[in-house]
């Protein structure tokens, strides 16, 4: 499993180099007992002393089970997506929700990307905390202290864009009224968020009330409507002509507000319309390549975050590039490796990691390869099966023709990157022969 150096590089235009950036600190953190399956030997060491070393993941003294990220795979990822976006005319803001990680989030600009979405407060500070000029917050905002922060920083940074959906007029008033309090001095940008149907997940269900909620940002100082947003992955029993129809939908409301002039001055970025999770950005890109001329300049927005890592379950069936093959695929880049440390019967084997290790939220971990704990030859996980995950233990079944016995190391590859990442704080980057070059932390 392999993994090219993820280095921290210049991202948006205006960035200053990345040895300025406050990512470059990650590397001064010691290596300690909070890190799980970093080397003993290495407590003391700071992060960037650790990485320097260049250690090999199965022999260079890593305790299991410890997950890997493939640098290849994650570059691979960040070009692809990169050139989907440039080839279909839209601008990205990634969730970072999906990793945490500041390391990425600067590949990601790096790559091209306008801003990162957020989905609460505590991300967005760790946003801010780590020098990211842009973001997206994909959800409503009412809480008072997080919008006397979100003024505070407003008011101190005028290079700082930020962006949140409202869809109620009630959300309005407890915006307005904490903004008020907190004496900001540069309105919060809000966009609509249209909901993706009855019974879906948050967002205004119909015309009127969103007519209603733009009526009521247009009567407080302190909000600008600059466009419309939505999720379309809540469209009920999705498929390819609903998310459409519902796209289409968001594309209408935004010009019948445009019409009603309900947006305001927008600056550079102009009228934001915004959507795309993982599952359906070819979709998006469709729908968006037709909204007409709008009375200023469109910000057309996609926010997919899974990308980066991809996975070898649930993204793997839902990518688009399923359905668009033409345009590239990606590659998933983590892999668990966990040791067998029983061998009770010919039909069962288990590994010491578990649920606290393991993502298994959406499909159990996928055996892939077997490393001989004899003579380190790597070869396919045959006959081998991940039956179940106990707290602190893998369940393997195990055929009758499978070549497994205690100390060998199992490579298993995961479903859902959200819940792989926020189960490690620092996640060695390894190249394809093993050599560990860099170490992401995660802050969730």
């Amino acid at each position: 499993m392999g993994v090219a150096h993820i280095a921290t590089t210049t991202s948006i235009e205006e960035a200053p180099l990345a040895a300025d950036r406050p990512v470059a600190g990650l590397a001064d953190e010691l290596v300690d007992h909070r890190f799980k399956a970093l080397p003993p030997d290495a407590e003391g060491l700071t992060v960037g002393a650790l990485a320097a070393e260049r250690r090999n993941l199965f022999t260079g003294g890593f305790t299991t089970p410890v997950l890997a990220l493939s640098a290849e795979s994650v570059e691979h990822n960040l070009a692809l997506l990169e050139t989907y976006a440039e080839r279909h005319g839209l601008a990205f803001a990634p969730h970072g929700k999906t990793s945490m990680a500041p390391q990425l989030f600067d590949r990601q600009l790096a790559h091209g990307a306008w801003g990162i979405t957020a989905a609460v407060p505590h991300q967005a500070r760790v946003y801010r905390a780590y020098g990211i000029r842009r973001i997206f917050l994909a959800n409503e905002l009412v809480d008072a202290a997080a919008l006397r922060w979100l003024a505070g920083e407003l008011d101190a940074d005028p290079e700082f864009r930020f962006i949140c959906y409202v869809d109620s007029v009630r959300g309005v008033e407890l915006m307005d009224e904490a903004l008020r309090a907190a004496g900001a001095s540069r309105p919060v940008d809000v966009v609509v968020e249209l909901g993706a149907g009855e019974g879906a997940r948050t967002g205004v269900r119909t015309g009127a009330e969103c007519a209603a909620v733009a009526a009521a940002v247009a009567t407080t100082g302190t909000l600008r409507l600059v466009g419309v947003a939505g999720y379309e992955g809540e469209v009920p029993d999705a498929s390819g002509e609903r998310v459409r129809e519902w796209l289409r939908r968001l594309v209408a409301l935004a010009v019948d507000l445009d019409r009603a002039g309900r947006f305001a001055a927008t600056g550079a970025d102009g009228i934001v319309i915004s959507a795309g999770g993982s599952a359906w950005f070819d979709a998006v890109a469709d729908v968006f390549a037709d909204i007409p001329d709008l009375s200023a300049p469109v910000l057309r927005l996609l926010r997919s975050g899974a990308y980066v890592s991809h996975d070898d379950g649930h993204y793997r069936h839902l990518t688009p590039f399923n359905r668009v093959p033409e345009e590239g695929a990606l590659q998933p880049a983590f892999r668990l490796w966990a040791q067998v440390v029983s061998r009770p019967c010919a039909e069962q084997a288990f590994l010491n990691a578990g649920k606290r290790d393991a993502a298994y939220d959406l499909d159990l971990p996928q055996a892939q390869v077997v490393r001989s704990g004899r003579d380190g030859t790597v070869r396919p996980a045959t006959g081998v099966t991940v039956s179940g995950l106990s707290d602190q233990h893998t369940w393997l079944r195990t055929e009758p023709d499978a070549e497994l016995e205690v100390g060998d190391w199992v490579g298993m590859g995961l479903s859902h990157p959200c819940t792989s990442f926020d189960k490690w704080q620092l996640i060695p980057l390894v190249e394809a022969d093993g050599t560990v070059t860099d170490y992401i932390r995660t802050f969730f």
